[in-house]
């Protein structure tokens, strides 16, 4: 899909009529002032270099080219190639000039009015003054014998000339057609929104409250005196006025509200232009050769949720590149091209947007993932021979979980896919979910909603208590019998479109009181009970809460839970208000599915949780020849819960681990006597040691060095200026399980 750049124009004109301000105003004092020339020059560089880059993005050549010059000249500025004097200040506020008439002529008549090229006579002038040579302070007039044939060449202005004689002559300045406003304050102009939303719930409540009180003085008055009546009916009108005032305040709440969120609105562009770069990069860094295609950045999604997205997309590109793509070599031997492919793609559906990450590389190591798992204490081995494809996938969500040979500062550490799930589900109130098929790729698909400050909610009631689920989680709402149903595995389901679709009673998923309604005869037990079902899904897993009644559907603000409140895989995600001023929880769908196959014997989510959270006390051998760095390590090994002994270089190391048992080993490389790698070999060669975790920590960052690392067995390879202390006590927790 081609990108619309015509919604961007007027975003382009505004910035860059601010940076021809600053120019404007660095020129005007140039060389003025010796002792802040380099600063001053620095951002007129910036200003000119931001012109460029935008320009080029949207294909405004003329506009881009003259930058292009104008950054060239003071460029060379900066690098002290050329010395500023009043002729090359002249010959600057040219190009400045020209640019502003340019940018008028956009901001009037569109791209589509802009000259097809610059100014050519200018940008040869602002060639020569960045070469060091002689300019003219203004244009050429001919020479008063010239040839008659000069005379056309004269007649025909430039088109930036022609842009600035129609810009003398307009009447008046333009004032400018947007302004820019900081985040702070659009984020506090929708948070207010958000108030006024809920508070429209509470009118929408108190009009509920006299429409009964309106319904009770009608029949009274029907056997009351005339008093009575009258008064019932001025009760009636005030009623009939109360709602026409609150539906018309419900639009334009409405509209005020899509409006101020749609001001916090961007386009994807913005997290997915840079991959291109990134892919090639890391592609260049692991001797792959990287293509990415890109393809829906045009689509919008608020602010808030591209800026937690962005981290989460890197960490998946990562995993693309290092794991997914083969070397070139690997591809060919396989039929494959050299070039590796990763796609990067958006769509909307409805209120969510779905981003794809694929890539046509090796696919998911079936293999390699259960042994893991296995080694981990995740699951055993008669689990790991009935587990599906998709359940095998979901182990790479774990915690600490990776199949990386070593762990590195790129990739392995087993901190990423864990962060992607936790940050999309929990934080945005999103889903992921990835399909592999070996040695022809993978792809991992993201649900996202489009904002998060006003969500579409459906309220019901269970057990007496009443709760709330996202619309985007929310497949269909139906009511069966129970002699309907059908029973799969010993618990109920239904068949929906072909698919079974197992049910469980929302109190029983929650662990709540059964409170049975008098009021609502159609829960009685029995084959002829009528069940209400709430099925919801993530991608392909389907689920149906069975609940009592359902309340109500609308737009409602959510609250996020505060920081102690909130739970890995915790079943409430949020908070929202009723025009009651009651709270109510917002369950969050991803975890449901995963507490459903939890009581189902389906999931491997217990027992990571158990692993998780089991009291270590293992004992760690920390080798390094500074005694400040070994001090350092053992406050913070110690300070969560392990034993540490300390030794000063590898012969030292290898008498102690001869003589006790440690459960790993984290070393340095460079130390006197014997080193780390030469220290990592000998621990591998006795049988005591053959399968303990041992951690390279060292300043070294070679690729031959990393690459000798895994050769000598290391299970880890830490680059210490790239890691943190929490880093390294999760790369140990995850290596010893």
């Amino acid at each position: 899909m081609a990108l619309d750049i015509s919604k961007f124009i007027q975003r382009f004109v505004d910035e860059a009529r601010e940076h021809i301000s600053r120019l404007e105003l660095g020129l005007g004092g140039l060389g003025s002032d010796p002792l802040s020339e380099r600063d001053g020059i620095d951002a007129l560089f910036r200003s000119a270099h931001t012109i460029k880059g935008s320009a080029r993005m949207l294909k405004l050549t003329s506009i881009a080219e003259t930058a292009h010059h104008l950054e060239d000249v003071l460029g060379a500025l900066r690098d002290g190639k050329i010395q500023p004097d009043p002729e090359l200040a002249a010959v600057l506020m040219r190009a400045v000039d020209s640019i502003c008439c340019l940018l008028d002529q956009l901001a009037s008549a569109g791209a589509a009015a802009l000259p097809a090229h610059p100014d050519q006579a200018l940008c040869d002038s602002l060639a020569r003054a960045a070469r060091g040579e002689q300019v003219e302070t203004a244009p050429a007039s001919p020479p008063p014998d010239g040839d008659p044939s000069d005379a056309s060449t004269e007649a025909t202005p430039s088109p930036a000339a022609a842009t600035a004689a129609t810009a003398v002559t307009a009447p008046g300045i333009r004032s400018p057609d947007s302004v820019r406003v900081r985040m702070d304050k659009l984020d506090a102009l929708v948070k207010l929104m958000g108030e006024l939303s809920s508070n429209q719930a509470r009118l929408r409540h108190q009009l509920g409250m006299a429409r009964a009180l309106d319904a009770s003085a009608t029949q009274l008055a029907a056997c009351a005196d005339e008093p009575t009546a009258e008064l019932a009916r001025t009760l009636h009108t005030f009623t009939q006025e109360l709602r026409d005032l609150t539906l018309t305040q419900e639009r334009l709440v409405g509209e005020l509200s899509d409006r101020a969120l749609g001001m916090r609105m961007l386009p994807l562009s913005l997290v997915f232009d840079p991959v291109t770069r990134v892919a090639r990069e890391l592609g260049r860094s692991l001797d792959k050769e990287i293509q990415t295609e890109v393809s829906g950045g045009e689509i919008e999604l608020d602010r808030h949720i591209i800026d937690r997205f962005s981290d989460a997309l890197v960490h998946l590109l990562r995993n693309a590149i290092d794991h997914g793509i083969e070397p070139a070599e690997q591809r060919s031997a396989a039929g494959k091209p050299r070039l590796g492919r990763v796609r990067l793609a958006a769509r909307q559906e409805g209120g969510t947007v779905l981003v794809t990450l694929s890539d046509d590389g090796r696919g998911l190591d079936r293999d390699a993932i259960i042994q893991k798992a296995l080694k981990m204490g995740l699951i055993d081995e008669s689990t790991s021979l009935r587990l599906d494809d998709a359940q095998v996938a979901d182990l790479l969500f774990q915690p600490g979980f990776s199949t990386s040979a070593i762990i590195t500062e790129l990739s392995g550490r087993g901190v990423g896919m864990d962060v992607v799930k936790r940050a999309i589900t929990e934080d945005l109130q999103g889903s992921v979910t990835i399909a592999s098929r070996p040695g022809i790729g993978t792809t991992l698909t993201l649900m996202l909603p489009l904002s998060l400050a006003l969500m579409r909610v459906l309220l019901f009631e269970s057990a007496g208590q009443c709760f709330g689920l996202g619309a985007p989680h929310i497949h269909e709402l139906l009511r069966t019998r129970r002699a309907e149903t059908i029973q799969v595995a010993g618990r109920p389901a239904v068949v929906r479109r072909n698919e079974l679709v197992p049910l469980i009673p929302l109190a029983e998923l929650l662990d709540l009181p059964s409170v049975i309604p008098s009021s609502t005869p159609q829960h009685h037990e029995g084959a002829d009970a009528t069940l209400l079902v709430i099925i919801i899904g993530v991608r392909q897993a389907k689920l149906g809460l069975v609940v009592d009644t359902l309340i109500d559907e609308r737009d409602m603000v959510l609250k996020p839970l505060p920081a102690h409140l909130r739970t890995a895989g915790g079943l409430v995600g949020g908070m929202v208000v009723t025009g009651s001023n009651t709270l109510i929880s917002l369950l969050h769908a991803p975890a449901l599915l995963d507490a459903a196959r939890r009581l189902r014997g389906e999931s491997i989510a217990a027992a990571a949780q158990t692993v998780a959270h089991t009291q270590t006390t293992q004992h760690i051998l920390v080798v390094d020849d500074s005694l400040n760095t070994r001090e350092i390590e053992k406050e913070v090994l110690e300070a969560s819960g392990y034993r540490v002994t300390l030794a000063e270089d590898g012969l030292d190391a290898w008498q102690k681990a001869l003589g006790g048992r440690f459960d790993a080993i984290l070393t340095d490389i460079e130390m006197p006597r014997l080193d780390g790698f030469s220290l990592t070999a000998k621990l591998r060669e006795t049988e005591r040691y053959r399968t303990t975790p041992i951690v390279i920590l060292t300043s070294r960052q070679t690729q031959e060095d990393k690459q000798r690392g895994i050769q000598v067995g290391a299970d880890a390879y830490i680059v210490k200026g790239d890691f943190d202390q929490s880093s390294l006590v999760q790369t140990l927790r995850n290596l010893l399980g």
